[in-house]
């Protein structure tokens, strides 16, 4: 998580990280990036978006009415949570260091 430009966020993550002059590496924002771009598309509404442990997650409402939410587990164990959604509920997991996206509508 650096380095930072001045007066910038010092906790955004780096999509990828130069590890040589001809090599990268691909970070867990690089996967945010890939999962916002396919799922939420422009004209989409920020819904909610919360931060618990080490889960990270926000939640977006495209123009045809479709919800789409992006979690991120930033720990170091596979992590159990809800989805819970118009009285319903789902349970799902999620990796160490891994993005998932879930769609309904």
């Amino acid at each position: 998580m650096a380095p930072h430009t001045d007066g910038g966020c010092t906790m955004c993550k780096g999509a990828i990280t130069i590890t040589s002059g001809d090599s990268f590496q691909r970070n867990v924002a690089y996967y945010i990036i890939a999962h916002a771009s396919k799922f939420v598309p422009m004209g989409s509404t920020r819904i909610e978006s919360n931060s618990g442990g080490s889960l990270q997650n926000v939640a977006f409402i495209t123009p045809s009415g479709s919800k789409v939410l992006i979690v991120e587990n930033d720990g170091s164990a596979t992590e159990t949570f809800n989805i819970k959604f118009n009285g319903k509920w789902v349970t799902t997991s999620l990796e160490a260091g891994s993005v998932g996206t879930y769609t309904w509508k």
